[in-house]
């Protein structure tokens, strides 16, 4: 009974929180509302007993991506509001409207398909509660694995100086003046 009550709230926490990032007209309070579903999904991890896929979810993706996203936001200024009544392209909603659709009917098609839900049933390989699959995990992350997470990391800091370097505003000492031309 607790167990499906846990469920319950933490999906509601996870579909108003999606629904937050989708209809936010902020990017701030869209960004806030990412935090939110990722801990609800934290929380669904923690329901299911995989405790350090919770960690991973809070401290990497709700700690670290979101902040980064944050920093963005507030970098370049985006947090105020916009007027998108002028669209350079009239279509991309219909569009938009009609990939959603799409994906929508995939989506239900394939869960009308699927052979063998989940069942729910206990894992047939046991806990990872042992505490052997969770030094193998670090041995592994923290060793082999390393040079990718410091990669990643690269890459990441890259994109900002990328996104901050094209959304950047030239000052008015930078803007170019045009040339007096000389017809004598």
């Amino acid at each position: 009974m607790v167990d499906t009550l846990v469920f319950l709230v933490a999906a509601a926490v996870c579909l108003t929180g999606a629904l937050g990032v989708i209809l936010a007209r902020n990017p701030v309070h869209s960004a806030l509302m990412l935090v939110m579903t990722l801990f609800g999904i934290a929380v669904q991890f923690v329901a299911q007993e995989a405790h350090f896929l919770a960690a991973v979810q809070v401290i990497v993706y709700a700690g670290a991506i979101v902040v980064l996203f944050l920093f963005v936001i507030m970098l370049l200024g985006v947090d105020r509001a916009q007027n998108l009544e002028l669209s350079l392209l009239p279509a991309q909603r219909w569009a938009a409207l009609a990939f959603g659709s799409g994906s929508l009917v995939v989506l239900g098609a394939l869960i009308v398909a699927v052979g063998e839900p989940v069942t729910g049933a206990p894992s047939m390989g046991g806990s990872a509660a042992g505490g052997e699959n969770v030094r193998l995990l670090a041995r592994s992350l923290f060793s082999d694995h390393v040079y990718a997470f410091e990669l990643t990391s690269l890459l990441l800091v890259v994109a900002v100086i990328g996104a901050v370097v094209l959304a950047r505003k030239p000052t008015q000492s930078e803007t170019p003046v045009p040339e007096e031309r000389g017809d004598s």
